[in-house]
């Protein structure tokens, strides 16, 4: 709420993000979930999905936080990084990740709030962060994760023809959506 009231009558924005740490000082955990399915691998969007996914990796180690990175693509997710303290270069462990398949986000995401439940349980003042790094071309339109208590939509859609889903999904969700190109 303190986002959306922050940012007023004006578009969403990264400097309209606020948030709020459940145990100050507590290592967050950031599911980073990647779409690799075959859309995303024309126009270089599974390789700036999967550069953006080790700077977010990285930045988790500089923080002392945890971090979990999983795939989806052609029914099936993929734990690429279980869930743990964060490593330096992170991001070797899945740069050999290919693409190809349907989309399959409501499986995707299924499996990330699973994961996210059971880091729940075992540290329940723990910060959870789920990073959904996608193009939006699916015609599912799964519900919120609920065991995220922060989640962040990063928009890797391009061409000549862009849909909008993800800012949609992100407005039905109450996330914060992020343009890859935000990443530099």
């Amino acid at each position: 709420m303190r986002t959306l009231a922050a940012r007023g009558g004006s578009p969403l924005d990264r400097r309209h993000l606020r948030q709020r740490d459940l145990v100050a000082g507590a290592p967050a955990l950031h599911c980073i979930v990647i779409d690799a399915s075959g859309s995303m691998v024309g126009g270089g969007r599974l390789a700036k999905a999967k550069g953006i996914a080790a700077a977010l990796a990285d930045a988790a180690w500089r923080r002392r936080d945890e971090v979990a990175v999983l795939s989806f693509s052609g029914g099936h997710t993929l734990v690429h990084v279980p869930p743990g303290r964060a490593r330096p270069r992170s991001g070797v462990r899945f740069a050999t990740l290919g693409g190809g398949g349907g989309t399959s986000l409501a499986r995707g995401l299924a499996d990330a709030d699973a994961l996210l439940t059971r880091a729940a349980r075992r540290h329940p003042h723990q910060v959870r962060w789920l990073w959904l790094l996608t193009d939006g071309r699916s015609a599912q339109e799964p519900g919120r994760p609920h065991a995220a208590d922060h989640v962040r939509i990063v928009d890797l859609e391009g061409g000549r023809v862009n849909l909008g889903r993800n800012a949609a999904l992100a407005a039905r969700w109450g996330a914060g959506y992020l343009a890859a190109a935000d990443f530099g």
